[in-house]
């Protein structure tokens, strides 16, 4: 029986990963819809396998593969996502995701993805493969992007939809001045010089749809 943890923003796709994986005689440690309960509960339970989304309401899922590395943590972490970007692929393989599945996929491929990580391969579906020999490609040619850390990343994506300073400052405990400072080192880094560049930027690069502005 292998101990399974989620991490997803809907209550409905936990509840239905669970029956998936129970039926199948896995067992569900645990759940959390967010980054920071997750990494406490991950370093208590010690589950196997981690089943990870990637868009975390206003977080990201990118932001705990980079703690589990930093704490050294080996839970095997399979990206369950609807992102079917060629980045977002590439640069969960580089934080330590052992597999990547999506959400359209059939419950079976959730299953064989858990076995194959479990034997110590890596499982990417046929789409998802293509993706990431792609991503790879475009991180290469896109270094700016890939430079940036998992905060910032965070930040980007509250900034480019829409959010204030002070509400991003709020939300990730930091002064809004540090989020000011973000701001500017973003646009630096990228290259533009307001927030409508960035919003350009994140919609070409697919961080965001133009529907989420």
């Amino acid at each position: 029986m292998t101990s399974i943890y989620l991490v997803d923003d809907h209550a409905l796709i936990r509840d239905g990963l669970r029956a998936v994986l129970e039926g199948a005689g896995h067992h569900v440690v645990g759940e959390a819809n967010q980054p920071t309960p997750a990494l406490a509960d991950i370093q208590r339970l010690q589950p196997a396998v981690l089943l990870l989304d990637l868009h975390l309401g206003q977080r990201s899922g990118f932001e705990l593969l980079e703690q589990l590395q930093q704490r050294k943590l080996t839970v095997r972490t399979i990206m369950l996502t609807m992102s079917a970007h060629a980045r977002h692929v590439a640069d969960a393989m580089r934080l330590g995701a052992a597999g990547y599945v999506l959400k359209g996929s059939p419950a079976q491929e959730v299953l064989q993805a858990i076995d194959a990580v479990l034997a110590g391969r890596r499982y990417l579906g046929q789409e998802a493969a293509q993706l990431a020999v792609q991503g790879l490609t475009e991180t290469e040619t896109s270094t700016a992007l890939g430079s940036l850390s998992v905060r910032e990343h965070q930040v980007l994506l509250m900034v480019v939809r829409g959010q204030t300073s002070a509400a991003i400052a709020e939300a990730l405990h930091l002064s809004p001045k540090t989020v000011e400072s973000y701001r500017s080192r973003l646009m630096a880094k990228l290259g533009v010089g307001d927030v409508t560049g960035l919003v350009r930027l994140a919609i070409r690069e697919g961080l965001i749809s133009a529907a989420e502005r």
